[in-house]
Parts: structure tokens; C-alpha cells; sequence
């Protein structure tokens, strides 16, 4: 079976419907009641918190367990393309889509804009649930896509990487703290993930998120490690920079309920 390509980043306007179930999987990563109240026709509904590991590190890939699970309801396949998007401006969409990195699965793309560009474009919208014929996948995972505290704390001044906070500059300041310890991972570059999102074009990324991001020294010959307080506003960020050809990025899932509730980790405000 052949999956005809679609690009990373694809414009409400480009989705064709209906979908074929058999090549497509056209996912929605909204709340619920938003789910019900109106999604993209043919979509099917994952639950954010299915995408999260348990509490203290929320961030952290779900157990095997947990994966099997969710992909057996997608009816998950090798030769499946994922059609993703939320209605926050891509950071569940985002954060799916490493979680299909973390599988080894490279066939998707993201709605640019999410909920809001489809409504925005006057698209049309169903609210009947949707449910596909469940599969049996063999999943394996890939820790490529990732790296671990004790790695990134190993290697912490590489020149060759730039750590991405996504998080607020008050959460990076250490003025609103969140876990044991406030500030930053050292060296990190804050960059709110919101700041890469167009509100006036229905929250699609910003056209000159390219240039935000080389000003700041986020470019394209590093390699790239985000992160936020659990892995699901970096999911955004992580997302932007694979859109942009980066090519080499990674999550530091963990992220910093993880960093700063460790007692020996050093931190930076």
C-alpha cells in the first residue's frame, strides 16, 4: 500500500473529504466538549491525557501498555498518515506528533492553525463521534526524538545546541515558579510557544517565526532541544522547528517538572 504525501505543514483549505480511512487517520486533539460540539468530519477524538505519562512527570512518553492501547484504537498501520490538529494552535497536535517520532512512525502532517484556521476558513464541522476498526500494532520505540535528564545534564554546554524554553518569560525569570526550584535550564533560550502562533490568521504559525527564532540564535545548524513544564506547550515548539527544516530536534520531555524538582540539577534565573 501506497500513501499519497501530503506535506508537514498542511493549510485547512488543502484537506480533502472526505478521507480515506484506509490510507488516512485524521486525528482530534481537543477538549472533549469542543470534540462534540463540532470537529473536522471524519476525525476521531484522542483525549490529551492519553498522550501523557502519570504524575510527577507528566511529560515523559506513556508505558507500553499505554501506547498499544491508543494505537490499536487508531487502527494504527505502517503505512497510515496522521492528519493531527487541537484547537490551541498545536500543542497536543505537536506533542502527537513526537509521540509518532518516539514510534518510529514518519507519515503525518498538521493541520496549520488547528480548530481555529478550519473555522476561520468557514470549513464545515460534524458532531457525530467517530470510531475506526481497531488494529494490532507491534509498536517499539524510538528514543531518538528525545533526550534524558542525566543526557542533557552530561553534555549541558554543548556548543552545538541550543535548549528551547517554551514557557513564559515569568516562569524563565523564576518569578512564577512551578515546581521545587524556579529560573531556567542554563543556557536555555526562552521563546513563549504562543509568541510562534498568528492570532489574526486563526493562530496558524507565524510567517516570520523563521526570523523570530535566527534572531534569538535558534537556528537551523543546531541541534534543537525544547522543552516547557511538561512537554505539552514545547509539543508546539517541537512541531515548529521540524516545519521549518530543522533538522535535527529533539524534546527534553522531562521538561522542567522534571529539571526543577531534581535536587542536583543547576538552574539559572
Amino acid at each position: 500500500m501506497t500513501t499519497p504525501n501530503l506535506p508537514l505543514l498542511l493549510e485547512p483549505e488543502a484537506l480533502v473529504l472526505p478521507v480515506n480511512q484506509q490510507h488516512y487517520r485524521l486525528v482530534d486533539l481537543c477538549k472533549a466538549d469542543q470534540y462534540l460540539a463540532g470537529h473536522i468530519p471524519g476525525a476521531v477524538h484522542v483525549a490529551p491525557g492519553r498522550i501523557t505519562a502519570p504524575a510527577p512527570r507528566p511529560g515523559l512518553l506513556p508505558d507500553m501498555d499505554a501506547l498499544q492501547s491508543l494505537f490499536a484504537e487508531l487502527g494504527h498501520h505502517r503505512d497510515l498518515h496522521y492528519i493531527v490538529y487541537d484547537d490551541e494552535g498545536g500543542g497536543w497536535a505537536g506533542r502527537f506528533i513526537w509521540l509518532l517520532d518516539s514510534i518510529g512512525h514518519a507519515h503525518y502532517s498538521y493541520i496549520n492553525g488547528g480548530l481555529r484556521a478550519w473555522q476561520q476558513a468557514a470549513m464545515p464541522l460534524e458532531q457525530r463521534p467517530n470510531q475506526v476498526p481497531a488494529s494490532q500494532p507491534q509498536l517499539q520505540v524510538d528514543l531518538r526524538p528525545s533526550l534524558t535528564l542525566d543526557e542533557l545534564k552530561a553534555d549541558l554546554h554543548n556548543p552545538e545546541r541550543v535548549i528551547w524554553d517554551a514557557r513564559s518569560p515569568e516562569e524563565y525569570r523564576g518569578e512564577k515558579i512551578l515546581a521545587a526550584k524556579g529560573g531556567h535550564i542554563p543556557g536555555a533560550v526562552n521563546f513563549e510557544w504562543t509568541a510562534g502562533m498568528d492570532t489574526e490568521r486563526g493562530l496558524r504559525l507565524r510567517a516570520d517565526l523563521a526570523q523570530q527564532l535566527q534572531a534569538l540564535g535558534i537556528t537551523p545548524d543546531k541541534q534543537i532541544v525544547t522543552h516547557c513544564q511538561t512537554h505539552h506547550r514545547s509539543g508546539f515548539t517541537y512541531l515548529a522547528a521540524k516545519v521549518l527544516g530543522y533538522p535535527e530536534v529533539k524534546a527534553y520531555a522531562g521538561s522542567w517538572s522534571e529539571w526543577g524538582n531534581h535536587p542536583d540539577t543547576p538552574v539559572e534565573s
